[in-house]
Parts: C-alpha cells; sequence; structure tokens
C-alpha cells in the first residue's frame, strides 16, 4: 500500500515536516513527483479550477509551470488538527511577457491514513510587483 510519510494523526512537529515537504515539492516544478503526494482520486479547488486525480493535477501544473516562469513558494503553517493541515503561503513568478507577480494564499489539506493527500482547497490571489520588491530570489 503506497504511503507518504509522516502520517496521521500529526503532531505540530509532523505537520511542519509535511508542510515543508509539499513547499519542496512544488518548488521543483515537477508535476509528477508534486502529484504522488495526492490521492489518486484526489480532489482540489485551486482558484475556480476543480481538478480530480493525479492525472488532472499533473496537467494542471504543466500548465501553470509553463505560464507562472521562474516559480519559487514559501509556505508556512497555520493550524492542524489529527488528519488536516492548514497552510498560509506566498510565491512569485514571472509572466512571459516579464511582469511580476506575487500570489498569496491559504490551504486547507485533508490526508487519508497513508499521509496521501486526499483534498486540497487552495483561495488564492496575484498582486502585480515590480522586480526589485521580489522576497524569493
Amino acid at each position: 500500500m503506497e504511503q507518504k510519510h509522516p502520517l496521521p494523526p500529526f503532531t505540530l512537529e509532523t505537520a511542519r515536516e509535511k508542510i515543508q515537504m509539499a513547499e519542496d515539492a512544488w518548488n521543483s516544478q515537477d508535476p509528477e513527483r508534486v502529484s504522488k503526494a495526492y490521492t489518486t482520486d484526489s480532489e482540489w479547488r485551486n482558484r475556480d479550477t476543480f481538478i480530480n486525480g493525479r492525472e488532472e493535477i499533473v496537467t494542471f501544473l504543466q500548465k501553470k509551470w509553463e505560464k507562472e516562469l521562474n516559480y519559487q513558494l514559501k509556505k508556512e503553517y497555520w493550524a492542524h488538527t489529527d488528519n488536516r493541515i492548514a497552510v498560509r503561503f506566498e510565491y512569485e513568478y514571472q509572466t512571459q511577457d516579464g511582469n511580476w507577480f506575487r500570489a498569496y494564499g491559504n490551504e486547507n489539506w485533508e490526508f487519508d491514513n497513508n499521509g496521501l493527500m486526499q483534498k486540497r482547497y487552495a483561495s488564492i490571489n496575484d498582486v502585480n510587483i515590480k522586480e526589485e520588491d521580489r522576497r524569493f530570489k
């Protein structure tokens, strides 16, 4: 059976470990790597997009990183319970026309008993920034 440690129920330490693992995976910009943290039938809401399953996750992330260049993400612990973690995050990216943006958001995660994320709900807002105002370089 496929497992992704640490497993629920989460402690503060294991919740923070799970968050760092997610941050590292997303910063790799490798859709296949990212998708392995989710159940095969994972449910997402990302802004106004609803995604179901690993195949759709991979497709979504491929398209995302074709548009969001020089992507760099930082996630922060917000709260946790036995099998849920909430994070706040921000990331920066550059569009193909050279404009820079910082995205701010919150995510709510729910995990199955094997440590795979079965639900991800993300609310995200983008702000246009000047290149010299970037935080992540």
